[in-house]
């Protein structure tokens, strides 16, 4: 803010002296945390979102990339007890970031059509399914990470249209999948 103020002196022919006045106003930014998600809208693929489990462990979570089908080596189509005639894969990552050791495993993530319906992980892995593969019941200490592929046995002419991470009792965070 600039105020300027003119002093004049009677009777004088000298000019009158200028004075300018300058305040210097510092602001100070308050600590942002990562923002919730809004109930009902999906994370833009590939966004990172901090959680923390019910121990207390602070966490982040990201669904990376969707591929339907699969472009990889291909497995074996699954077989129809699995309800799916193609696979797809989620690329997926966790990191513990502090508080204690973190348990990650795939049951946690699945994906979610438009017409209400869902497809969960079938809980195969190894043999000639898509690698690298995310962990199962892995344990990562603080400051590390775990990622890989996700499989899902999915109706190869319908897409989902998010990915969701869901810990048991919580609500579920998603990622929208580009069509």
């Amino acid at each position: 803010m600039l105020v300027a103020a003119t002093a004049g002196a009677c009777g004088s022919s000298e000019p009158a002296p200028r004075v300018t006045v300058t305040t210097t106003q510092t602001v100070t930014a308050a600590p942002s945390s990562p923002p919730a998600q809004d109930e009902g809208v999906a994370l833009k693929m590939g966004t990172e979102q901090t959680l923390q489990d019910d121990q207390g462990v602070t966490f982040t979570v990201q669904a990376l990339e969707y591929q339907q089908p699969f472009k990889g080596p291909q497995p074996e189509k699954p077989d129809a007890s699995l309800g799916g005639d193609t696979w797809a894969t989620v690329k997926a990552k966790v990191c513990d970031g502090s508080g204690g050791p973190l348990i990650v495993d795939q049951s946690v993530w699945s994906l979610s059509y438009a017409d209400g319906t869902s497809i969960a992980t079938t809980g195969l892995n190894g043999g000639d399914m898509p690698k690298p593969e995310f962990p199962v019941e892995k344990t990562l200490s603080p400051g590390r990470c775990a990622a890989g592929l996700i499989s899902f046995p999915v109706p190869g002419k319908k897409t989902p249209d998010r990915i969701s991470y869901e810990l048991g009792g919580s609500s579920p965070i998603e990622w929208a999948v580009r069509k």
